[in-house]
């Protein structure tokens, strides 16, 4: 009798379970757009309520990275005119972690300092409008450019140390995908374990899509003109960022200038690696890679993805065809999780 009586419990406490229920949020951040896709199985998590903690952690994402809020704690370290070391917050000090990681194994092409280079070529808080900066004023920028000989990031305290007063941070190149990582650790705490979680195209899933199935990212031709998927890949419990040189450039007696800045020689790369696609554990390190990978270039990024276990897919344009001509290189890591999925 007690079985039985368990085993109609069984039933209408299974009668009673709601179906999974998918929410969605997207809003502005960090001068992008966001989205959130995230499958609420308890169906009893309130959507106002996720959305305060999204929104929370956004927040605080941009009062310690943003360089365009001159209140930011980035702002204020790089008008701070000392050279003392100046104590940080363990967000920043993550990111700048991260980013010492990429630098040294990059061969010193990903750079957080990069940002007086980033302003003579006019990618930064001007336009693109002025003339192609001189030699002499890409050397006097160089000056104070130098991630590993300029920044020191210390423990007990976390703090950040510029040997120069007039050096800068710049954070474009992998907050974005700490910002991410932040938005899956509040769907975490909530206990949701399937997500997708998208900031500026940086993003990171976890678990199934609400169809029940691995999450399907499509990652672009790097063609301005068009908005044509180049390849399609599995991508649950992982994150991924790309970065490309066909949208934010400018051209100049038919000459074209990336945003894209080699810290090497002060200057827009020219290489024909059109876009870098990167698979990491998680996007702070997929987007910190994806943009020095894209300095590196193809031939010298591929062998230090290799080295590094990274998986990493190039997209360069073929030399003997027109801009819209590309062709795919893989690293034997992406082939792998690609296979694994």
């Amino acid at each position: 009798m007690a079985r039985l009586f368990i085993a109609a419990l069984a039933f209408v406490l299974a009668a009673c379970k709601s179906d999974p229920v998918t929410l969605k949020f997207s809003g502005e951040t960090m001068g992008t757009t966001y989205n959130v896709i995230a499958v609420d199985k308890t169906a009893d998590l309130s959507s106002d309520a996720l959305k305060g903690e999204i929104d929370a952690a956004l927040a605080t994402v941009n009062a310690r990275m943003s360089n365009w809020d001159p209140t930011s704690e980035i702002s204020r370290f790089n008008t701070a005119d000392t050279t003392d070391p100046v104590e940080i917050s363990p967000e920043l000090a993550t990111v700048m972690t991260a980013a010492s990681e990429i630098h040294d194994k990059s061969l010193g092409l990903f750079d957080v300092t990069l940002g007086p280079l980033i302003e003579i070529w006019g990618f930064g808080a001007r336009t693109p409008d002025s003339p192609v900066p001189s030699d002499a004023a890409i050397a006097a920028a160089m000056e104070v450019v130098g991630q590993n000989k300029i920044l020191t990031l210390t423990t007990n305290p976390t703090a950040l140390r510029k040997s120069l007063p007039e050096t800068s941070v710049y954070l474009a190149a992998i907050a974005k995908g700490y910002g991410v990582d932040r938005l899956a650790t509040v769907l975490q705490a909530a206990g949701i374990t399937d997500y997708m979680v998208e900031i500026g195209g940086d993003l990171v899933t976890s678990g199934q899509n609400p169809s029940g199935e691995n999450w399907r990212i499509g990652i672009e031709r790097p063609d301005a003109a068009s908005q044509t998927v180049e390849e399609i890949v599995d991508l649950s419990n992982l994150g991924m960022a790309t970065s490309g040189d066909y949208r934010n450039y400018f051209e100049q007696d038919g000459i074209r200038y990336s945003h894209i800045i080699d810290a090497g020689t002060g200057r827009p790369i020219t290489h024909g690696t059109a876009s870098v696609t990167v698979l990491a554990p998680n996007a702070m390190m997929a987007d910190g890679w994806a943009t020095a990978l894209l300095v590196l270039g193809q031939e010298r990024g591929l062998a230090i993805a290799e080295k590094e276990g990274l998986a990493v897919l190039f997209i360069a344009r073929k030399a003997d065809s027109s801009e819209t001509g590309f062709e795919t290189t893989v690293s034997s890591q992406f082939t792998k999780l690609q296979t694994k999925q």
